[in-house]
């Protein structure tokens, strides 16, 4: 057998003590004890341990102790957290990526529909395109869109008969309906709607909204536990390439190479899609507001407004501004405005191409011009009174505050809008390693995994050090509620199984 000094070292250089050895049976290393009574019942405390075995010495660092115990903490919750949320950020990132090429995809999947001829004459007027799409399918009009481009179509949004909201395509130079489909709102065709409804999981309702904002909190905390585990111990660097050639090794290799290298990126993502969230997303919106770093207020302090929101009567409008009240107009009868007119109205006003007018909502309802372009900086949103085409709020992307500003800009990121092909490239490649780091995790914990058992980290046996890491979940369940409260749900669990552990090796 090996010599009980030897094993001592060989333990050591991994950072197990002994009383830990032998609070939990053989190291996670491998290495056993040659002691004749090794496989007696468990040591429970080091007095018992000095009593059986005066003549070994003790004396190991207690620091060494302690980051073994935080080490194995950090790496049992960072594995829980990741096997829970595993398929959540698989269908974020399939989800994701796909809703970064949006425009391409619904271009090369609809061009007949969005895209025409260029004529020499001139387009037809707004008034005689909508009454070309509404004499084609009969309803009522909701919101019109220019043509964005002298190759594009315009874009009419009718609720028809059945109650269903449709956008037709038409011709804006000969008024001829190209085609329809049921409206997609801001994801512009029924697939990508899809897409945008599975990213969110809202499908599943309010629940799935929950479950989502709580898997992005723990994808912020799973890089930063991963870059703990991934930094050296007891080296001079971390792994920084794939060394192992084949089996788990490798797997582990591309599991910490991935996540050091495209971390920022999914901290990033994680982040700024946390706005839309309703926990999180709603506290940051109150916060800035509150704060007077979102939506400034007193735009229309002195107008009277409504109790629908603007994401309500708006296909896009930039974020911080979505649940701000749509105003009224200052009087309930009279002569509407004139599509042509409110449409020369705000393009004189500068809106960028690629707006929709939204209509007015009833007698007292406002004319609405919204645009969200690529260029984050053309992002406005325009009402107008129905009835003398005052101008009521006026408001692009500079007019928000600091917080307002922020979040605008990291949404566009977010969405692959605002740098082109280029933010599109990378953020694929970010959506790529998420996957990529879900798959190897999983094949990691398969083969590690001991026949009939889940294959969890070991509890240290040491609860002192795992104080630090309670404390530290505190702090991050506050800043994300939702991932505080599924820490409580794990921290609970942890608790029985460490108690029910003890009454076992007690009875033993």
């Amino acid at each position: 057998m090996q010599p009980i000094a030897g094993c001592l070292r060989r333990c050591e250089r991994h950072r197990f003590t002994l009383f830990e050895i032998f609070g939990e049976g053989p190291a996670r290393c491998g290495h056993t004890l040659s002691l004749p009574d090794f496989h007696a019942p468990f040591v429970n405390s080091r007095q018992e341990f000095r009593g059986r075995f005066p003549d070994i010495d003790m004396s190991e660092p207690t620091s060494r102790a302690a980051s073994s115990a935080l080490y194995r903490a950090v790496w049992r919750w960072h594995f829980f957290a990741g096997l829970l949320i595993l398929p959540f950020v698989i269908i974020l990132a399939v989800t994701g990526g796909i809703y970064l090429f949006k425009d391409e995809i619904n271009d090369a999947a609809y061009s007949q529909y969005r895209f025409v001829p260029v004529s020499d004459s001139p387009m037809l007027a707004p008034s005689e395109i909508t009454a070309a799409a509404l004499t084609a399918h009969p309803g009522t009009l909701k919101s019109y869109g220019p043509p964005a481009a002298e190759d594009r179509s315009a874009l009419v949004k009718i609720v028809g008969e059945d109650g269903l909201k449709d956008t037709l395509y038409v011709d804006p130079y000969t008024g001829a309906v190209l085609g329809s489909q049921w409206d997609g709102g801001a994801a512009g065709s029924p697939a990508m709607y899809v897409v945008r409804k599975l990213h969110s999981l809202e499908y599943v309702g309010w629940l799935g909204n929950r479950i989502i904002e709580g898997a992005a909190g723990w994808m912020v905390l799973l890089v930063a536990s991963g870059i703990y585990l991934w930094l050296p111990r007891g080296r001079k660097v971390g792994t920084v390439s794939i060394k192992a050639k084949r089996g788990r090794p490798w797997w582990r290799d591309l599991h910490a190479v991935t996540g050091l290298y495209t971390g920022v990126f999914i901290v990033f993502l994680a982040m700024t899609g946390l706005p839309w969230s309703s926990v999180w997303g709603g506290n940051f919106y109150d916060y800035a507001y509150q704060l007077g770093l979102g939506m400034p207020d007193g735009y229309w302090s002195n107008k009277p407004v409504s109790s629908v929101p603007v994401e309500d009567a708006v296909d896009r409008a930039p974020w911080i501004m979505e649940k701000q009240p749509m105003p009224l107009s200052g009087a309930a009868e009279g002569v509407p405005q004139g599509l042509d007119t409110v449409v020369a109205t705000v393009e004189r006003l500068g809106i960028v191409p690629g707006y929709a007018v939204s209509m007015p909502n009833g007698p007292e309802g406002v004319f609405s011009a919204s645009v969200y372009p690529d260029d984050i900086t053309g992002e406005r949103v325009i009402h107008l009174d129905q009835y003398t085409g005052e101008v009521l709020y006026d408001a692009g992307l500079n007019d928000l505050g600091a917080l307002g500003w922020a979040a605008e800009w990291g949404i566009s990121i977010h969405m692959g809008q605002a740098f082109g092909l280029a933010n599109q490239i990378i953020l694929l490649l970010a959506c790529a390693a998420m996957v990529m780091l879900c798959v190897s995790a999983a094949v990691m914990w398969w083969k590690r995994r001991p026949a009939g058992s889940i294959g969890a980290p070991q509890v240290p046996a040491d609860w002192r050090i795992p104080r630090t890491l309670l404390v530290m979940g505190i702090a991050a369940g506050i800043f994300f509620p939702l991932v505080g409260l599924s820490m409580l749900v794990l921290a609970a669990i942890e608790v029985v199984i460490y108690l029910t552990n003890k009454r076992r090796l007690q009875a033993a």
